[in-house]
C-alpha cells in the first residue's frame, strides 16, 4: 500500500469507531436585515435574535398577565424607583459574570447609541449599588416600565469594551456582527442581509428543552416560491409571516402547522398629514371611509379557521386599553366619504397620490391595488411604488419624502399598549418606519403621556380610550385590520409558546425562544 492509501484506510477504520451524534437543525426565515446589535434591533427578525442570543431582567408570564424574573431573582418598586437583584452564577458566553455593572452599561449604551427602541428608556437613570443588585431611577412614573424591560437586552460591558475604540466608544462595529450575551443560543455566523447561524449554549443558566434544536439558521427575505419549495422538500421548518394567503393556505393543505402570535398589534395604513391634500383632515377621512374593510379581511383569510386579520374597531387593537368592543367593527361608508371629500379643499381631479409598498411584504401590493381602486370610485388618482425596507426607511425620515400612503405592520414590542402607539403618534417621534404621518396633535400627545403615567389600570384604560376617539377623529391612519401572525411549519418543530395560548408570551418575537421548541428529527 502507499502511505496515502494507508493513511486513508486509517481515517476510515478510525471513523467507523467513532460515534455519530446526529444534530438537529430548525430552519427559519425572516425579512431583510437581521440586526444583532441590541441597541438598533427593533424589528421582528431583530427580536427573534434578541430572544434567543441575549436574556433580559424579566420575562412575560406565559399564559397569563405580569412578569417574571428571568436575569432577576426578584425586585422591588418604591415610587418611580426600581430595585432588582441579580441570580447568582450566571455568565456571558464569553464566561466572564453577570454584574450588576453590566445592567447599567446596557442601559447607558442603549440610551447613547440612541436608536432601535431607545425611546422606551428616556429619562431613565441606572446605578449598581453592588455587584448583584441595580436601582432604576425615573424621571417621573412610568406605568409599564418592567414591561419595558423585556427590550433591554443585557451585554457583556467587558467584552465590548475590548472592542471599543475612541471612534466606535460603544463597540457598534462589533456588536453589528458579533454577540455578547448570555442567551441560550451563541451566532457562529451572522450575514445581516442572507442568515444568521446559532448554536446551542450548553452553559446556559435557564431551561434548554432536551429536543430543542442544537442549531438554528435564520435566512432572510426568501422568495415565497422558494420557501414553499424547501417546505415541502423537508429542507424548512418555519416559514415568515409574510407569505401570502394563498400560499400558507397551499400549503395547510399539503400538511404543513399553522403556529400563529397575535393580540398585539394591527396592519397600519399610514397618511402623510404633513404633505398636500392629505394636510387636511376632511381629506384623509375621505380616504378612511373609502377603503373597504370588509374585502381587506378576506384578503387575509388562511383557512375556515386561521387568519391574519380580525376586523378593526379603532386606533387601537381589540383587547388593549382603549379598545372599542369587537362588535363595533370598521366598515366601508361611500356616502360618508363623499360627504367628506366634499368639504376637502383640495377637489379630487387635482390629487396625485404616492401609494408605497414594501417590496419584501408581498401582500401590501395587493393592499395598493385595492386602495387604487377604492380612491378611483371618488375620482382620485394615485401611483404605486415599491420600496424596499432600507430605502423606506431612509424616505421616511423627513416629511416631504414620505409618501403619500405608507403600509405598516406595528406590534405593541413590550406587549403593552405604550409601545404600540407612542412611538407611532406622539409628536417628538416623527420621521421613523412606525410614524410616517408625522401628526402633530397636543391632545394626542397628552392622551398618551397620561397613559404613561397611570397609576392603575382604570386610569390608563380612559387616557387610551380617549387617544381611540382623538385619532378617529383626525384620521392619520386608515386602521385596516387587527393583525394576527400566521407561520406555516414543517411536522419536525414542536413550538408550544406558538401553538397553545395557555404558553403563549404575549410579546411579538418570544415565541420563538428556541430554547423552548423541540425537533423531531
Amino acid at each position: 500500500m502507499t502511505r496515502t492509501t494507508l493513511l486513508a484506510a486509517t481515517l476510515t477504520a478510525a471513523t467507523a469507531l467513532t460515534p455519530v451524534f446526529a444534530q438537529s437543525v430548525l430552519r427559519l426565515d425572516e425579512v431583510a436585515v437581521g440586526e444583532l446589535d441590541p441597541a438598533k434591533a427593533s424589528d421582528y427578525a431583530d427580536s427573534i435574535l434578541m430572544f434567543n442570543v441575549y436574556d433580559t431582567l424579566v420575562l412575560p408570564k406565559q399564559g397569563e398577565p405580569g412578569h417574571e424574573g428571568h436575569l432577576a431573582e426578584s425586585w422591588e418598586v418604591d415610587g418611580a424607583t426600581y430595585t432588582f437583584t441579580l441570580r447568582d452564577g450566571i455568565a456571558f458566553q464569553s464566561g466572564n459574570p453577570l454584574t450588576a455593572q453590566d445592567v447599567v452599561y446596557s442601559l447607558e449604551r442603549m440610551q447613547a447609541v440612541g436608536q432601535g427602541l431607545s425611546h422606551l428608556f428616556g429619562g431613565v437613570a441606572a446605578e449598581a449599588v453592588d455587584e448583584k443588585t441595580v436601582r432604576f431611577t425615573l424621571e417621573e412614573p412610568y406605568a409599564p416600565f418592567v414591561a419595558s424591560l423585556v427590550r433591554l437586552p443585557i451585554v457583556d460591558k467587558a467584552l465590548v469594551e475590548q472592542n471599543a475604540t475612541e471612534q466606535d466608544p460603544w463597540g457598534e462595529a462589533f456588536l453589528s456582527g458579533n454577540a455578547a450575551g448570555t442567551g441560550a443560543y451563541r451566532v457562529t455566523a451572522h450575514n445581516p442581509q442572507a442568515e444568521t447561524r446559532m448554536a446551542r449554549n450548553e452553559d446556559y443558566f435557564g431551561e434548554i428543552k432536551d429536543a430543542a434544536p442544537d442549531e438554528a439558521v435564520l435566512r432572510y427575505s426568501l422568495e415565497a416560491a422558494t420557501v414553499r419549495t424547501l417546505l415541502a422538500q423537508g429542507e424548512h421548518d418555519i416559514s415568515s409571516q409574510w407569505l401570502p394567503p394563498e400560499v400558507m393556505r397551499a400549503l395547510a393543505n399539503d400538511g404543513a402547522q399553522l403556529f400563529t402570535e397575535s393580540g398585539t398589534g394591527a396592519f397600519y395604513i399610514k397618511l402623510n398629514t404633513a404633505k398636500p391634500p392629505l394636510d387636511h383632515v376632511n381629506c384623509r377621512q375621505a380616504l378612511a371611509h373609502a377603503f373597504d374593510y370588509g374585502t381587506a379581511l378576506q384578503m387575509v383569510a388562511i383557512t375556515e379557521d386561521v387568519s391574519s386579520g380580525s376586523a378593526p374597531t379603532g386606533a387601537i387593537p381589540v383587547g388593549m386599553f382603549g379598545a372599542n368592543p369587537a362588535e363595533e367593527a370598521l366598515a366601508r361608508d361611500m356616502d360618508k366619504a363623499r360627504e367628506y371629500l366634499a368639504d376637502c379643499p383640495t377637489p379630487p381631479e387635482d390629487w396625485d397620490l404616492e401609494i408605497s409598498w414594501i417590496a419584501e411584504v408581498p401582500l401590501e401590493e395587493r393592499f395598493a391595488l385595492l386602495m387604487q381602486a377604492n380612491f378611483a370610485e371618488l375620482g382620485i388618482s394615485s401611483k404605486i411604488e415599491t420600496l424596499p425596507w432600507a430605502l423606506f426607511t431612509e424616505r421616511v425620515a423627513s416629511p416631504e419624502n414620505t409618501p403619500h400612503i405608507s403600509q405598516i405592520f406595528v406590534n405593541a414590542v413590550t406587549g403593552d399598549p405604550d409601545t404600540l402607539l407612542y412611538g407611532m403618534y406622539h409628536s417628538s417621534t416623527p420621521g421613523t418606519w412606525q410614524s410616517p404621518e408625522y401628526l402633530d396633535d397636543a391632545e394626542v400627545d397628552a392622551a398618551l403621556e397620561a397613559g404613561r403615567r397611570g397609576p392603575g389600570e382604570q386610569e390608563r384604560e380612559e387616557a387610551y380610550s380617549a387617544l381611540n376617539d382623538r385619532l378617529m377623529e383626525l384620521a392619520p391612519t386608515i386602521y385596516g385590520y387587527d393583525r394576527q401572525s400566521v407561520f406555516a411549519a414543517s411536522d419536525r418543530v414542536s413550538a408550544p409558546a406558538l401553538s397553545d395560548p395557555s404558553q403563549a408570551f404575549g410579546v411579538d418575537g418570544m415565541g420563538f425562544s428556541f430554547r423552548l421548541m423541540e425537533m423531531t428529527d
